[in-house]
């Protein structure tokens, strides 16, 4: 399949602001308006804001609309989810393939926007998974500096990226609404860094992948999952929400992927750093919630592709720092080395 990889943005440009998925910045103005801030004074961009983009129960006709003009602007250079959902798969019917496609532009999102990056993909657009406004732009106290610089990478230089590995995280949140919230950095604490399981090769490929808890509706849904040879040596990526499905779930969605006949298809897979606390999951024992999760990814590929080497903790999800993984853009994991490298 030949893939677009749309021309970048440059600091002067504008980039659209949309919210495809939740019009959350409506309801959490402190870490979107930070986020705006960040984009003006840190990257020279100039954001552009659109009708829904503040919108807490827009139409998914409204959001299409958005993202319609958006694509449309040639003055336009990217575009910018401010933060995921859970039910930007309504958006999808009411997108004008043959307008967007004839206006490919960058697309950065992630959680439910992997709705957008995988139809972006599956119509020759090659998308980035990360970089919400409200969440990566908007932390309290300070970018990550992790984040901060595969977001500047991504968005500006073409070219491969090596990604870093993180040796802290951060996993707990703070109240968005309360103002003393962005006056200091979240709290990190120490992490192994990443989780090699049969690293005895070199893999690349390009990538595909996002949140999982949505490929799996994608899947339930008949929508932007291909037949199994599509995929032949990919690298699949994903990760878990803060909606914290148990490994249970976790193991059952890829056992279903692997009766699919997908699993068996990957060069290599990338996992993200499970999310292991919410606000409505703040008693869980997290250290046992994530060897769980990893334990239920190595069940199921042991079972139906036991050969495949997979690297988990990589920050490609809803932990802090977040990196920046594109979707349909060639992606080198060599497990003699312990590198990771992308091509933005």
């Amino acid at each position: 399949m030949s893939l677009i990889n749309p021309a970048k943005p440059q600091p002067g440009d504008r980039v659209a602001i949309v919210s495809p998925a939740a019009g959350l910045p409506g309801l959490y103005p402190l870490p979107y308006e930070l986020g705006l801030h960040r984009l003006k004074a840190d990257f020279g961009l100039h954001p552009v804001e659109y009708p829904a983009t503040r919108k807490m129960g827009a139409t998914p006709q409204e959001r299409a609309a958005d993202l319609h003009a958006a694509f449309a602007d040639p003055t336009i250079k990217a575009v910018i989810a401010t933060i995921g959902g859970d039910d930007q798969i309504t958006v999808l019917p009411h997108l004008d393939a043959e307008l967007i496609t004839a206006n490919p532009k960058p697309f950065f999102g992630h959680s439910d926007n992997t709705n957008m990056l995988l139809w972006l993909h599956n119509r020759g657009i090659i998308g980035f998974s990360g970089g919400s406004v409200m969440v990566q732009f908007g932390r309290p106290g300070a970018m990550h500096p992790t984040s901060e610089g595969s977001l500047k990478a991504a968005l500006f230089t073409p070219g491969e990226y090596r990604l870093t590995e993180s040796l802290a995280y951060g996993d707990k949140d703070s109240p968005w609404e309360d103002a003393a919230t962005f006056d200091t950095e979240p709290a990190l604490e120490p992490s192994g860094g990443w989780i090699w399981h049969q690293p005895d090769r070199v893999a690349e490929g390009r990538s595909w992948g996002g949140n999982l808890e949505i490929l799996s509706w994608l899947m339930m849904a008949g929508k932007e999952i291909n037949d199994p040879e599509h995929y032949d040596g990919r690298v699949l990526f994903f990760e878990t929400s803060e909606e914290m499905p148990t490994d249970v779930e976790v193991y059952r969605i890829l056992r279903n992927m692997g009766e699919r006949g997908l699993l068996q298809r990957f060069a290599a897979v990338m996992v993200g750093r499970a999310k292991s606390w919410f606000f409505t999951d703040q008693d869980t024992d997290r250290a046992a919630y994530t060897a769980a999760q990893r334990a239920a990814v190595v069940k199921a590929f042991s079972e139906y592709a036991p050969e495949t080497m997979i690297v988990f903790d990589v920050d490609l999800g809803h932990t802090d720092p977040q990196v920046v993984i594109p979707v349909g853009g060639t992606i080198r994991v060599d497990g003699p080395a312990r590198t990771i490298t992308v091509t933005y």
